[in-house]
């Protein structure tokens, strides 16, 4: 079971999380599937084979979808029509210039009530919108960190609720 900590200097709107293997990087993301809400923007950030798509994955399962997830390395989108949600997941890792993303009208999909979910974001700056949610994932000892941070009230609320869902889920103390 995964452990969501609250760092002392900012417990409103970060959450941190070791992840020792690929099983807890899926939890996490079905723990984020529930706090999920239309129009949210989700930025993951993390080096190649850090466990982006895998979060992902981790997502689209709980949602419901039973399919292949892959990283849309070379389509650039893979949209999803899941549970309650329309979910686009982007790859911008093979973007040469920010300027390719509002070439093949991409920009469009940022301003519907579908849930965005951005690998390599960094890749279309300037030109994406504050996202409401950050995903850092980072390698720590033998398995990774991940930390989510919110960055808009959206993205707060989603954290809040990362945290009861973590709450329900824990065994009572003493168990």
């Amino acid at each position: 079971m995964l452990n969501l900590v609250h760092p002392a200097d900012d417990s409103y709107t970060v959450l941190t999380t070791h992840l020792d293997n690929e099983d807890d990087t899926l939890e996490l993301g079905g723990l984020l599937a529930a706090a999920l809400t239309p129009g949210l923007k989700i930025w993951l950030n993390g080096n190649l084979g850090s466990g982006k798509t895998t979060l992902t994955r981790g997502l689209l399962r709980e949602l419901g979808h039973t399919g292949k997830v892959k990283s849309p390395t070379y389509t650039l989108i893979e949209p999803y029509v899941v549970s309650r949600l329309d979910l686009y997941h982007f790859d911008f890792y093979r973007l040469n210039s920010p300027e390719e993303y509002l070439d093949a009208g991409l920009d469009e999909y940022f301003n519907g009530p579908g849930v965005c979910i951005v690998e390599w974001p960094e890749q279309a700056a300037p030109y994406l919108a504050t996202p409401d949610l950050v995903v850092l994932i980072e390698p720590e000892g033998e398995g990774r960190r991940a930390t989510l941070r919110g960055l808009t009230e959206a993205g707060q609320t989603c954290i809040s609720q990362l945290a009861n869902c973590q709450k329900k889920q824990s065994p009572p103390p003493g168990k």
